[in-house]
């Protein structure tokens, strides 16, 4: 749902960016409002951006290989950052020095003054359009989350891109709203360098906010607490394991969950039958968390007195002279 739903607000976004970016720039040829082409420079980068994330989303879709044996799901985040990096140098960077270069030569605008006027109001609309669109999107996903927390959690890079796009793009349009009128109202040409430099220190905040957020996924996030939760029942509902001596996880792709856990196992009568409870515990993860899709389980024996002793939940199981892995007695003081 959310890669379809995602896709579904990129186009939207797309079309929308495309012809609000032909408009706007013919309305900067015909006044040279500095804010109309700051306001055309967003739009084209925002319109390579969506293109950014589509190609993410296709390359991500590739079969796993033996170089890449996880598959190519994190691409959706590497495209992501680069939109970031689009948005903070082709948006905000030129926008905000042709601010200085409008503030040091400042123009009225004296042709074609209804232009960039309806232009603006009629890009409004249409980007207004495209954010409902990606709102109504997010909202198949979000549930009671709240917006904040939805940008910052999400795992699905595409949505929150589109969505902190789309609102900087409405922002920068009443921004450049802003600067027009008040250069059409005075005829001093610093409103309009005004509004422009308050597009570009937008833009800037928005690639930055971006950028950490995707760095986070890039990085390698760990499942959320309710998924950790469902997983660490899911292992322990069945006879098969006694209790987890330690678990991590990690995203390898928006939609694909890896589980590795040390488990603590009762004696059994042979591998068949140890075998045989791992991949129910598996199956169970799966029916609990169903894009935990890599999943590897280490059977062990768990020994109190030696975890007590801090050298290990199995140490006893281990080979002469060789201690608990590293992190076992951290990890089991909190299972």
């Amino acid at each position: 749902m959310s890669a379809n739903g995602g896709t579904k607000a990129i186009v939207a976004a797309l079309l929308a960016n495309v012809g609000i970016a032909v408009t706007k720039f013919v309305a900067f040829l015909l006044t040279g409002s500095s804010s109309m082409l700051a306001e055309s420079i967003h739009s084209v980068a925002d319109s390579g951006n969506q293109g950014l994330l589509l190609l993410g989303g296709r390359r991500a879709k590739r079969t796993a290989t033996a170089e890449h044996p996880f598959g190519y799901g994190r691409e959706r985040y590497i495209y992501a950052f680069i939109v970031a990096i689009v948005l903070f140098s082709v948006g905000g960077l030129f926008a905000l020095y042709e601010a200085y270069h409008k503030w040091s030569h400042p123009e009225a605008i004296t042709s074609w003054q209804w232009v960039p006027v309806t232009v603006l109001v009629v890009a409004i609309v249409m980007e207004s359009f495209s954010f409902h669109t990606a709102i109504k999107e997010s909202n198949h996903i979000r549930g009671s989350q709240s917006w904040v927390h939805f940008v910052r959690r999400a795992k699905a890079p595409e949505l929150p891109v589109v969505l902190l796009e789309d609102l900087g793009a409405l922002v920068g349009l009443v921004f450049a709203l802003f600067g027009v009128g008040m250069t059409l109202a005075t005829g001093n040409g610093m409103w309009d360098a005004l509004g422009t430099g308050m597009i570009g220190v937008l833009l800037v905040t928005i690639a930055f906010i971006l950028a950490v957020e995707t760095k986070s996924l890039l990085l390698g996030e760990g499942a959320e607490s309710k998924d950790v939760a469902a997983i660490e029942q899911a292992v322990t509902a069945g006879p098969e394991v006694e209790r987890i001596i330690h678990m991590k996880t990690l995203y390898l792709g928006p939609e694909e969950l890896m589980v590795a856990a040390k488990v603590a196992v009762p004696p059994c009568e042979s591998a068949e039958n140890l075998a045989r409870g791992i991949n129910a515990v598996e199956a169970r993860i799966r029916a609990a968390v169903p894009i935990a899709r890599v999943i590897y389980l280490e059977p062990d024996i768990w020994s109190a007195a030696a975890a007590q002793a801090g050298t290990g939940a199995a140490a006893h199981t281990q080979p002469e002279g060789v201690g608990g892995a590293p992190g076992d007695a951290a990890d089991q003081a909190g299972s």
